[in-house]
């Protein structure tokens, strides 16, 4: 038998290789392309030629090394929103789905609350009214993302919690907080997991959204969203200004989306087979 990624389809194969390009750019940028926000004024704005494959933005900075290095801020703050965003909903869901009663309903009284809030346009008003920033806007996309993380374990943790190997650890006398951390999570585990990916792609677009407003990294970083907003005024004089970071997000995203989809479906259909 094939390992199960030899064996996924060729939309996943594709997707987990724009994942792994953009983890390797996020990880070695710095080493692949050294002088990325290097300007050249004398050059300026121009398009595609030698030296220069996208060309370069209006301060001469060329257009491929600051796509590498955009995604230095692009990816690990999308991943550190969609970590965080699981952590605390594990840490609410759990207890929300085997304990229940009070403890049950308070937190599901938040997440409802949280979750009826668009997430995109409270992240904004926080974000404008504390003077935005990078790790703010991580901070408030964790507490706006957490709801979804919750619902999903809770929902998880309520089909394990009457199964015979729970109620075997009851008979044991084991502590609630044991059971559900040594017997009920490693059975939900790859559901959360699966969870991540998909979080992972909201955190990316939401954001580059706020950088794309002023709201995220500082201006002239190179950040996919941040060097899409500086450029929006110059796509007639160099379209891959604008173009280049576009099409890195929607290719991140959307390969997040294909794996986040793969991997809920194998987990599910191994959760009916047992």
């Amino acid at each position: 038998m094939r390992p199960g990624w030899l064996r996924a389809p060729v939309s996943v194969a594709v997707a987990l290789l724009v994942l792994v390009l953009a983890a390797v750019a996020a990880a070695f940028a710095p080493w692949i392309v050294p002088g990325a926000t290097a300007q050249d004024l004398i050059l300026g704005i121009s398009g595609p030629g030698p030296g220069h494959p996208l060309g370069t933005d209006d301060l001469g900075r060329d257009v491929l090394s600051l796509l590498v290095a955009g995604a230095r801020t692009a990816v690990p703050g999308a991943l550190c929103v969609a970590v965080g965003s699981m952590v605390v909903g594990n840490l609410a869901g759990l207890p929300a789905g085997y304990l229940g009663g009070w403890v049950d309903a308070l937190v599901m009284r938040w997440a409802d609350l949280v979750f009826s809030l668009p997430a995109l346009l409270v992240a904004i008003v926080v974000a404008g009214v504390l003077g935005g920033g990078y790790g703010l806007a991580i901070v408030v996309l964790v507490v706006l993302f957490a709801p979804t993380d919750t619902r999903v374990v809770r929902g998880a943790v309520l089909e394990q919690r009457h199964r015979p190997y729970v109620e075997a650890a009851r008979m044991k006398n084991l502590s609630a907080w044991r059971i559900m951390t040594r017997h009920v999570w490693p059975n939900i585990a790859p559901v959360a997991l699966a969870n991540v990916f998909l979080n992972f792609a909201y955190a990316l677009v939401s954001l580059a959204s706020l950088s794309f407003l002023g709201l995220g990294v500082a201006a002239g970083s190179p950040d996919w969203g941040r060097t899409l907003s500086d450029n929006r005024t110059q796509f007639l004089a160099n379209p891959w200004t604008v173009i280049a970071p576009g099409l890195a997000i929607i290719a991140v995203a959307a390969a997040l989306n294909i794996v986040g989809d793969w991997l809920y479906e194998r987990v599910d259909a191994r959760g009916r087979a047992r």
